[in-house]
């Protein structure tokens, strides 16, 4: 079984830092990209950051200069590390993974069960 795990939500003031990870795992043949995305109460699920197998990262104009995303020495490993956080932050944030199962080379587009990340003011 192949799944997508996110850990890291929290509490934190407005200006404060909070850093996000999440771990695909199972039979996974390769991973080509993975991301955050968010949805707050009463709006849509919106994209955060992502990056590619390559390093290749894109971000959300709202978060530019302040999230970044990279990937640990597992390749199955991404994190979001999210600096001077403001109330407007504050949402479920979502790891997604596009990947190829080993089992039947089966293409997979996964999310995780999400994390929360509440942004004081």
């Amino acid at each position: 079984q192949v799944q997508v795990m996110e850990s890291g939500g929290g509490l934190v003031q407005a200006g404060g830092s909070l850093r996000l990870s999440c771990l695909a795992s199972g039979s996974i043949f390769s991973i080509n990209t993975m991301g955050w995305y968010r949805q707050a109460p009463g709006k849509q699920r919106e994209l955060v950051a992502t990056i590619t197998s390559g390093g290749s990262t894109n971000y959300a104009d709202s978060v530019k200069g302040r999230f970044t995303i990279f990937r640990g020495n597992n390749k199955n490993v991404v994190y979001l590390r999210m600096n001077s956080l403001k109330p407007e932050d504050t949402a479920v944030y979502y790891c997604n993974a596009d990947l190829i199962r080993s089992s039947d080379s089966t293409s997979l587009n996964l999310f995780g069960q999400g994390t929360q990340v509440t942004v004081s003011s």
